[in-house]
């Protein structure tokens, strides 16, 4: 198993595929933007993508002539999510070749480093693929949907696709907020909102849903991604969800449609409600209902 250093933790994991020359230099224009995973081959990166290990992958030139081609094009087919660079760091006779080569294969980002120009557009590039995650597009549009909503109502919405921690229990979510998980469950019954496991438990489904964009990934990939026990427990998940096998969720469901899915069933509909909700700091007087069964 790949481990992170404590002074790599929160960094974007970038997979590549050098020539022992170029690491050392594509670490340095990295620092303290992304961490890299060395690997020499094709199918190694594609390893750390199927894993979930890495986010981006950056293949030299120099690495990619014949059959490795071949190669690239299989995983810029299987993760089409997943940003894919090119980079150039010589040029030899037969480098034009292997550029048509990446061309042919998928890629459409190749970066010239034999420049200073060239790796800071290197590390701009990853930072702006790094940008482009579901959390991001989540977060970015229920801020419009939610404008005006009070600041600890918004803290739940933030927790719930935050990126820097995986939360998949009504507890941890409550421990993250500072507040009690009876003193969440029963606040959101009093105003008469969805409990916040289904907010939780639809929130997992949205990044699941965008996992599945990468053909490359399996349900049990995405399951063990998602800290699901096993692909059995996600399934059950899915059927008790949306009634429908993993199968038919991953065919019918992308990213964005689960997420307007999550927006239709579980904010749009309770906007009135949530403009006035302060599920962390509730008004004066306050009492906390007796919660059903079911809930706790």
């Amino acid at each position: 198993m790949v481990r992170i250093s404590p002074q790599h933790a929160g960094l974007t994991p970038i997979a590549t595929v050098l020539l022992p020359f170029e690491r050392p230099s594509v670490d340095a224009a990295g620092e303290g933007l992304y961490q890299t995973l060395h690997r020499d081959s094709v199918e190694d990166a594609m390893h750390d993508l199927k894993s979930h290990r890495a986010r981006a992958v950056v293949i030299s030139v120099a690495c990619c002539s014949g059959l490795e081609a071949s190669k690239v094009a299989r995983l810029v087919r299987e993760f089409p999510r997943v940003p894919a660079v090119a980079l150039l760091t010589q040029l030899e006779p037969g480098t034009p070749r292997d550029v048509l080569y990446l061309g042919q294969s998928g890629v459409r980002t190749l970066i010239d480093v034999r420049t200073a120009k060239g790796w800071r557009e290197l590390r701009e590039t990853l930072i702006s693929d790094r940008g482009v995650s579901v959390e991001r597009m989540a977060l970015g549009q229920l801020a419009l949907d939610l404008t005006g909503v009070p600041t600890d109502c918004w803290r739940f919405f933030e927790a719930l696709f935050g990126s820097g921690a995986r939360i998949t229990t009504v507890r941890a979510l409550a421990a993250q907020l500072g507040v009690l998980p009876s003193t969440l469950m029963s606040r959101f019954f009093r105003a008469r909102l969805p409990a916040p496991k289904r907010y939780l438990a639809t929130a997992r489904l949205v990044r699941a849903a965008h996992l599945f964009e990468n053909p490359g990934l399996s349900v049990a990939s995405v399951s063990n991604v998602l800290d699901y026990s096993s692909p059995q427990s996600f399934g059950r998940h899915v059927r008790t969800m949306l009634n429908m096998t993993a199968v038919d969720f991953r065919r019918r469901f992308t990213g964005q449609r689960m997420l307007d899915r999550f927006r239709e069933d579980l904010v749009l509909p309770h906007l009135p409600t949530l403009r006035m909700f302060t599920p962390l700091n509730p008004p004066p007087g306050w009492l906390a209902p007796r919660l059903p069964d079911h809930l706790m």
